[in-house]
């Protein structure tokens, strides 16, 4: 059941790090186009979004009533270090590229962790592994999109 502890929290911090971040970093950059915001914004979801996601996992863990305070401790730890890490993948980038063309770059990475990751998970679970990554990563692709958009109207109303 630890296992299961682990994996609840990996696979939720992983997820929630990659949608996140990439959410965060497209529209700060559509509507700042500063490679401090973003820096900033990526710093922001490694601490404390990772800190929120544990302490939201723990919660729900707990409010199960159903799992040891081992079992519930192996989650929280695993959502916040998943996540932590994760998120912070996407400052290499960043740091290494112009604004833009890191943006494109941590896009292609974070949709391919969630490929990679999406199709695993549904091979374990004996389902069609194609209509699972394709579920997460048309979820991931509205929030690219919408967090463009919004980034886009921000620069535009209040610029």
């Amino acid at each position: 059941m630890l296992k299961h502890s682990l994996k609840v929290g990996f696979s939720f911090g992983l997820t929630s790090g990659i949608i996140t971040t990439l959410g965060v970093m497209v529209g700060l950059h559509a509507g700042t186009h500063s490679r401090l915001a973003v820096i900033g914004g990526i710093l922001t979801i490694a601490i404390a979004d990772a800190f929120s996601d544990a302490l939201g996992i723990h919660i729900s863990e707990e409010s199960e009533d159903k799992h040891t305070p081992k079992q519930i401790w192996a989650s929280t730890f695993s959502t916040f270090f998943s996540k932590f890490i994760f998120a912070l993948t996407f400052i290499i980038p960043v740091l290494l590229l112009g604004l833009s063309t890191a943006i494109i770059v941590s896009i292609i990475w974070g949709l391919a962790m969630l490929c990679v990751f999406s199709y695993r998970m549904a091979r374990d679970q004996n389902e069609n592994p194609w209509k699972v990554v394709g579920e997460h990563l048309a979820i991931a692709v509205i929030v690219i999109v919408m967090t463009h958009y919004v980034g886009n109207w921000i620069s535009s109303t209040f610029g």
